[in-house]
């Protein structure tokens, strides 16, 4: 074929589209195919231009299509055939006579560049089998069930889409005119030529300045019909992506209606997504147990990150201040594609309608309460990962991490530590080394406040994981000088980091009211109308974010392919070691995690609480009434008897004890019966878990029955009522004199011997450690008597002749007898304190009360006759008696009352604490942590852990594996 110059292929691309109607297209949706429909050599015309990135390559296949071959240029020829034009005699009939194989010629080079042509744009139509995965696997199943006849009749028709292609008539009118032109250049007389050639150099000088000045203007007319040319295909394209979509959501909508009546599977994305949420749960080493991929989102504060993030998911589902700090703690989003627009939290059972704007403030308002929540006392960002789902038609498949905005400078109210966590949990995603990194960068600010490019650069220095995206591209366009600067940027000229690719985008107008379809319509209305697509500065591909979602997307999925093997290779290996671990350490053990161990203590700890119910009536008063007489027998004693026993009469005796009683009763004994029945029932408690330990019980749960009791008890509060009506019972219980039968008085004369006997016990022991050891312990033990010990032998010695002497005598000393007593011991060489006297006196006497008060004791064992003739005639007189006849009645009728609450009512209260308490425990992960704690509690969780990472790996690469 004859060649000639790329200046005639221009022209020629000029004429085939001079011819076309004009027509005004959005350029945000130019498909990356459109790409592909351009001249070789159409952006080297102008030599000032600096050739395309290929930067986009890397993100689609489409991008690598076939190229035409150069074609000559037609202008060069015409103006030399004028040059010529004084032999137009001889050259007239020399064309005449080649006129018939010229049109020979036409024919057959016409036939065949049409062929050729036509071959051409068949090649570069894309294989789209790579693109199979992007349809869910139950589509393809949907061939047997419905009829592709009526949809490949709702398809375009043939004679349309060959609208759409180049005339290839029109093309065989241009190369039959170039090859004439060419013809004329070439069938010359060589000697004419030579003859003519000083007219012909003149002629040159002048035609490079005509070339200079139409240059321009025809590589903007060019790029001009090119244009057009594009968005015809881009057009078709979108038509057709919308019918899918369309067909698409049909297809999943009618698997409720009985289309689709197998179960559908868990797509791709959200397989994938649950290993991740598994391991943001996992409490390993972030650096070498988790290497899967996903989309980091980074950038300083108020740059966008949010808004892009908004664009790729299609609904506005953030909370927006102005200029204030909003993403307080990472939020894991996972796209994928679906019927309904709706989100969803992992946690939660809620779907949120993304179509409807009372739920999508709901939303936002949910993701700040969980930011707050997740943030501790005393901080501003927490490393919590808030996990959300996003499905809605035409959303790209990924799982983006949106993390808090770099800071430069904490301001007041926030953490002191504020800026360096914010940069620990950038560093601890970004250096992940399979995480894709999403870098966000103020296009409306100076490139040189930038922070996060320097950050961005130190993890991945080489860029081969990080995608760049500058935002506010058309407020930089109004307030830069120089918008060559943006061309800079977006071919990585400017910052110090590198890039896999460079994006520029349009999020709106800054107001947080805009809706997504606004957003949308403000960004191709501007990418249409900027200089900066216009100029060439910024490629159509590299603009828009339905442009860079595809990319991330594409991005995402291959480092997925990639990797994600060799971390399920990874985790197998760490099993076998923890699973080895636990057979050397553990071989008779379940391998049970810390929630298995927490049910297992929480049924043992209801098990012992229920076991209280069992208890005998006979137990619980038992145990009741003898605590109670040991809380209040010292002040029976003390307080009551004693006092009244110093009394002379009988009635003066009585009078004594009911005012004694009375004042006991209304303002102590409730009180102190209500105590003994609390602590009665936590002794009780504690035994019966104290019985169970012993059963093989586990002791990794001490300190979790421990926590829970305790916890259960101050959480108990005795019914207040209680002690009304208990202090009513005791007034009467002890206002009753009556002694009915024999075995009663006989019962209060035991319990008053006993209670004087331990009374004088104590009081024994006393006086021996005053006085120290006797002779006997002297000469067998070798001991010795202190000398206050010896000073109080003396004393005692002294008191004890005059207690002999008034064996009547009262219970306190005169002072003439403390006198009389202390010269007595002088005149034996012992100075004595007076103070001394009296406390010896004391206990000496309270032992000789207490032994008159026992014989009385024996004397009364046969008073009862006495007592039913109200000891008429009677010297014996047994007040005594009745008195701890009357406490010993009190008391068992109050164990008998607080036995009955017990059992019927603060029992079962306290088994409804315990379970609170168990559930509260059982909600807090954290407290499960502190209580059930040991390496064998934690290999158990690695185990549990890792098999479900395993698991679900290689569920996914299986998937995986089927899709390609």
């Amino acid at each position: 074929m004859l060649r000639v110059g790329s200046k005639a292929a221009c022209m020629a691309c000029g004429n085939l589209v001079s011819n076309q109607v004009r027509f005004r297209i959005p350029l945000q949706k130019l498909h990356p195919l459109s790409r592909a429909i351009h001249h070789r050599y159409s952006g080297n015309t102008n030599p000032q231009r600096p050739p395309h990135r290929t930067a986009a390559r890397y993100f689609t296949s489409m991008s690598r299509l076939p190229m035409r071959q150069p074609k000559p240029a037609p202008g060069s020829g015409g103006r030399y055939y004028q040059q010529q034009r004084n032999f137009w005699v001889v050259r007239l009939a020399s064309r005449l006579l080649k006129l018939r194989y010229i049109l020979l010629g036409t024919a057959v080079g016409g036939g065949y560049t049409a062929k050729k042509t036509y071959e051409e744009w068949k090649d570069m139509l894309p294989d789209f089998s790579e693109y199979n995965w992007v349809i869910p696997d139950f589509v393809w199943e949907l061939s047997e069930q419905i009829d592709l006849d009526k949809l490949a009749k709702a398809l375009p028709e043939m004679e349309e889409i060959a609208k759409l292609l180049p005339d290839l008539d029109k093309i065989g009118e241009n190369f039959t005119f170039l090859k004439s032109l060419l013809s004329s250049e070439t069938s010359g007389d060589p000697p004419l030529k030579a003859t003519d050639s000083s007219a012909a150099a003149t002629h040159d000088v002048s035609e490079k300045q005509y070339k200079k000045s139409s240059d321009k203007e025809k590589v903007d007319q060019l790029q001009e019909e090119l244009l057009r040319t594009q968005l015809k295909y881009q057009r078709m394209l979108e038509r057709l992506e919308k019918e899918n979509k369309e067909l698409r959501k049909v297809v999943l909508q009618k698997d409720d209606k009985g289309i689709h009546q197998r179960k559908v599977k868990k797509s791709l994305i959200d397989l994938y997504s649950e290993v991740l949420d598994i391991l943001s749960d996992y409490d390993a080493n972030y650096n070498t147990q988790d290497h899967l991929p996903r989309v980091v989102v980074v950038g300083d504060q108020s740059a966008g990150k949010t808004s892009v993030l908004e664009m790729i998911a299609q609904a506005r589902i953030f909370p927006r201040g102005s200029g204030e700090m909003m993403t307080r703690s990472p939020v894991k989003v996972t796209l994928s594609e679906g019927p309904h627009h709706v989100a969803i939290f992992k946690d939660s059972g809620r779907e949120f309608d993304l179509n409807k704007e009372e739920d999508l403030a709901a939303l936002r308002h949910e993701i700040e309460l969980r930011m707050r929540k997740s943030v501790k006392e005393g901080q501003t960002v927490s490393c919590e990962t808030i996990s959300l789902s996003v499905k809605g038609p035409g959303i790209q498949r990924m799982v983006l991490v949106d993390l808090p905005g770099v800071i430069s400078t904490v301001t007041t109210g926030m953490a002191a530590d504020t800026k360096e966590t914010i940069f620990s949990i950038s560093k601890a995603y970004m250096q992940n080394p399979n995480a894709i990194i999403l870098c966000i960068q103020d296009g409306s600010v100076d490139a040189e406040r930038s922070i996060v490019t320097d950050l961005v650069s130190q993890m991945d220095p080489h860029g081969k994981r990080t995608i760049f995206v500058l935002t506010k591209v058309d407020l930089a366009e109004k307030n830069l000088a120089s918008p060559s600067r943006i061309q800079q940027i977006v071919e990585g000229k400017l910052f110090p980091m590198k890039a896999l690719g460079y994006f520029a985008v349009v999020t709106g107008k800054g107001s947080s009211a805009e809706s997504i379809d606004s957003i949308k319509d403000y960004e191709e209305d501007f990418f249409q109308s900027s200089r900066l697509l216009r100029d060439g500065m910024l490629k159509a591909h590299q603009v828009t974010t339905k442009n860079l979602s595809l990319a991330v997307s594409d991005c995402f999925w291959k480092m997925v392919r990639e990797s994600v093997e060799q971390q399920a290779d990874v985790f197998k290996a760490s099993r076998f070691n923890l699973e080895t671990e636990w057979k050397n350490n553990y071989p008779r053990l379940r391998e049970l995690d810390r929630n298995e161990l927490y049910e297992k203590a929480k049924n043992e700890i209801l098990d012992e609480v229920i076991s209280l119910s069992q208890v005998t009536p006979q137990h619980w008063e038992s145990i009741l009434q003898k605590k109670l007489w040991e809380r209040v027998s010292t002040h029976v004693i003390e307080n009551i008897y004693l006092p009244a026993a110093q009394t002379m009469d009988s009635g003066t005796f009585n009078t004594t004890v009911d005012i004694k009683l009375k004042q006991w009763t209304d303002k102590q004994l409730p009180h102190k019966a209500l105590e003994v029945a609390w602590e009665t029932l936590q002794e009780e408690f504690a035994r019966f878990m104290a019985e169970y330990k012993g059963k093989d019980q586990d002791d990794i749960f001490d300190k979790l029955k421990e926590a829970v009791k305790d916890d259960s008890i101050k959480r108990h509060k005795w019914n207040e009522r209680a002690m009304d009506s208990l202090r009513v019972i005791q007034h009467n219980a002890l206002e009753d004199r009556s002694i009915t039968d024999k075995p009663q008085w006989d019962a209060a004369i035991q319990f008053m011997e006993e209670t004087l006997q331990s009374r004088l016990k104590d009081t024994e022991s006393v006086i021996r450690d005053m006085v120290g050891p006797d002779w006997k312990q002297r000469w067998l033990n070798w001991m010795n008597r202190t000398p206050d010990q010896h000073i109080r032998n003396e004393t005692k010695n002294e008191l004890e002749r005059l207690l002999k002497l008034h064996d009547d005598h009262t219970a306190y000393l005169a002072n003439d007898e403390v006198t009389t007593v202390r010269k007595n011991l002088e005149g034996r060489g012992v100075e004595v304190d007076p103070v001394l006297i009296k406390d010896t006196w004391h206990q000496l006497y309270r032992r000789h009360f207490l032994q008159k008060a026992l014989s009385h004791c024996n004397l009364c064992k046969r008073g009862f006759y006495y007592y039913q003739r109200h000891f008429v005639d009677s010297e014996l007189e047994c007040n005594d008696v009745v008195l701890f006849w009357r406490i010993q009645r009190m008391l068992a009728i109050t164990a008998n009352t607080l036995r009955q609450q017990l059992t019927n009512t603060e029992v079962r209260r306290l088994e409804k604490n315990v379970k609170e308490v168990l559930d509260d425990f059982g909600e807090d992960n954290e407290k499960k942590t502190q209580l059930i704690t040991g390496r064998r509690v934690q290999l158990a969780e690695d185990l549990k852990k890792v098999r479900e990472i395993q698991e679900k790996l290689e569920a996914f690469i299986e998937a995986l594996h089927k899709e390609k």
